[in-house]
């Protein structure tokens, strides 16, 4: 009998649509929201173009919601794919909201589907362009964000409430600690053959980030659009170009690896005309 291969998408957005539609064909598609109406709509959408979907609620800053899904996914098949693409931004939440959410939810990600992916699957997670602004951390500090055991990891002093007192700076280090910790998996992962990476995409034009250019950073944000060298925010099916080789076979070689895709916002923030004066 045939093995039935599925992907698991956690977060039922724009981003985890367009990477699930170049590499599910002939997969199944468990995909997983907080929201039941989220699901239900990118569902529909993608069973209109012919993909066999379920769907499942998720808290990612739960471990036992996160094992539950895993425990779904291995009942309708073989999990050869893991596609990550659930958070909260800067303007959606508060500095440990955001902690919980988008640095301890990953972390559990990584080491639940670890457990379980299947030789020669591959897992994207969805990071940003806010963790390579982030100045540079000590070494201590990336090897305890890429290395704590997850259970830990909320404990670490570097993220105590003195420590990190806004919502940005929150995000920009959940989304490091994002890089620094599937570069640490990518080892773990490797061992039962399969790779793990992480894109960190500029502004997409997604919900989420709509949220954000109409939020209280939405001026600062139109600017970086207006003075990056592509001049532009990308779509989720250019993000969805980058999965499919990090999750395909021309990807083989490349785990442990963080793609930034920002239009070259970073470059100018350091190099160019966005450049703090």
């Amino acid at each position: 009998m045939k093995q039935t291969n599925v992907t698991v998408v956690i977060g039922a957005g724009s981003i985890g649509q367009a990477i699930a539609r170049r590499v599910s064909a002939g997969k199944r598609i468990l995909l997983a929201d907080l929201r039941q109406a989220n699901n239900d709509a990118a569902a529909q959408t993608l069973s209109e173009a012919g993909f066999d979907v379920e769907t499942e609620i998720v808290d990612i800053s739960s471990r036992e919601s996160i094992e539950a899904l895993a425990a779904t996914a291995r009942r309708m098949g073989a999990v050869t794919g893991v596609i990550h693409a659930a958070g909260v931004s800067p303007s959606q939440a508060s500095p440990d909201v955001i902690l919980k959410v988008d640095l301890y939810g990953t972390a559990v990600v990584l080491d639940v589907f670890g457990k379980i992916i299947e030789p020669g699957g591959s897992c994207i997670v969805i990071s940003s362009q806010s963790g390579h602004r982030l100045g540079a951390l000590t070494a201590q500090q990336d090897e305890a964000l890429a290395l704590t055991p997850t259970e830990e990891l909320l404990t670490l002093p570097m993220l105590q409430p003195d420590q990190v007192t806004d919502s940005l700076h929150a995000y920009q280090l959940s989304k490091r600690g994002n890089s620094l910790r599937v570069k640490a998996e990518a080892v773990r992962w490797g061992k039962r053959g399969a790779r793990v990476n992480t894109i960190s995409p500029g502004i997409i034009i997604t919900p989420l980030a709509k949220d954000e250019l109409s939020g209280p950073r939405g001026a600062d944000y139109r600017r970086m659009l207006e003075l990056s060298p592509c001049g532009r925010a990308g779509t989720p099916d250019e993000v969805g170009t980058i999965g499919a080789l990090l999750m395909g076979p021309d990807g083989a070689f490349i785990t442990g690896s963080d793609f930034l895709m920002d239009g070259g916002t970073t470059a100018s923030y350091f190099y160019g005309d966005l450049a703090p004066k």
